[in-house]
């Protein structure tokens, strides 16, 4: 009788080992997709700023989907939730590079990704129209889908950003500037 005991008692441990094993399989390829969904949504990013720190002017049109969600925290008059890029660009972001002689370039980024989100810390410089240079630190945090970040949480110093908005005029509708 201790032989049949010993038996089952192996059979049993065979059988559990079968199953942990499927059990953990739909794990781990879960989490490899998960990994390469991690590494192609960091890359995706990286070069969308690469190409805007090396001159590209279609940052915001590669990057956001359409119906992008972005949130700018803060209590500055220009924080906020925009819904849709082409609101974000009319409201937030013309009405600041219309003031700038020199685009904004990020000079420094650190990104980092997590599931479908991306972390970037970057610093920026540009030149105001009136001589002053811009310089911030920004930390966006993008949550992509299918290539696309769909909600951004903007955190920047917004006091150098509004003085911007304050100091300089907007150009006037034909396009000149005051």
């Amino acid at each position: 009788m201790p032989l049949l005991t010993s038996l089952r008692f192996r059979a049993g441990l065979v059988a559990l080992g079968v199953v942990a094993s499927f059990a953990l399989l739909p794990q781990s390829t879960y989490a490899s997709q998960a990994t390469s969904a991690e590494s192609r949504n960091k890359q995706i990013v990286t070069e969308a700023f690469d190409r805007w720190e090396s001159g590209g002017t279609g940052f915001f049109d590669e990057l956001l989907a359409p119906d992008v969600v972005w949130t700018i925290k803060g209590s500055g008059p220009s924080a906020g939730t925009f819904q849709g890029r082409d609101v974000f660009v009319d409201q937030a972001v013309r009405p600041f590079v219309s003031r700038l002689s020199t685009p904004i370039r990020p000079v420094d980024k650190r990104v980092w990704a997590d599931g479908d989100h991306v972390i970037v810390n970057w610093d920026g410089e540009g030149m105001a129209r009136d001589g002053v240079p811009y310089r911030n630190s920004y930390a966006w945090i993008l949550r992509m889908r299918d290539g696309n970040a769909v909600e951004v949480i903007a955190f920047l110093d917004l006091t150098p950003y509004d003085d911007v908005l304050r100091r300089v005029p907007a150009p006037t509708t034909n396009g000149e500037h005051p």
